[in-house]
């Protein structure tokens, strides 16, 4: 039988990635003056989306479905969007904001993986699928540019979380430090990226050389 991570901890951080995501989801829909139906189904497909994708991929009940907290969650959240001025989520904030729900969502993506027997590398990309799947399928759907094409640090962050919450199940140290640990490393990194616009190196295609011809 799989071993089960539900603790008060993860339980907590679920929540918190879940409103954060929710909101996001939420404000695009507002911003295009749609109706609450349409902000509450973005709350709700961007706070799930990513963690959907994983409990399918790695055969686990799909989380919000068995638990009631999670859907209350991202409605509340698209009610509390729905009767509030958008300006008052506008800027950095948010974006730091949405570090936070990306990091948390990492760490219990990867840890929930390997509690299912997944092998550390999956582990790793279930953790980043957890914690940016709910903001691509946000975006597609919206017809916003996806939230990969962004030139500051933003999968990496996820990735740093994800690599640290497995490496420290792997080699057996506690998990409650490493999930903080995890989740403020990665966390760090993306407020990192966010102040001083840091990214990683852009592929540039060579100038092709004409070859020369015989001596």
């Amino acid at each position: 039988m799989n071993e089960q991570i539900l603790t008060p901890l993860l339980d907590w951080l679920d929540l918190a990635g879940v409103a954060i995501f929710a909101l996001t989801g939420a404000l695009i829909a507002a911003r295009e003056k749609q109706t609450i139906v349409t902000v509450a189904f973005f709350a709700l497909i961007t706070g799930v989306g990513g963690g959907t994708v994983r409990d399918l991929l790695i055969g686990a009940p799909v989380f919000w479905i068995s638990d009631p907290w999670v859907a209350a969650v991202c409605l509340a959240v698209a009610l509390l969007t729905w009767f509030t001025p958008t300006r008052w989520w506008e800027g950095k904030l948010l974006d730091l904001a949405d570090g936070l729900g990306l990091t948390a969502y990492a760490v219990i993506g990867s840890a929930k993986a390997m509690s299912y027997g997944v092998a550390p590398i999956p582990a790793i990309l279930m953790g980043v699928v957890t914690g940016t799947v709910g903001g691509i399928i946000r975006d597609m759907i919206a017809g916003r540019p996806s939230i990969l094409m962004r030139p500051e640090l933003y999968v990496t962050a996820a990735a740093l979380s994800a690599s640290l919450a497995v490496m420290g199940e792997f080699v057996a140290l506690p998990r409650t430090w490493v999930w903080v640990i995890a989740t403020i490393a990665g966390y760090g990194l993306r407020a990192a990226a966010i102040k001083w616009n840091l990214s990683l190196p852009h592929y540039r295609e060579s100038e092709s050389k004409e070859p020369s011809g015989p001596g």
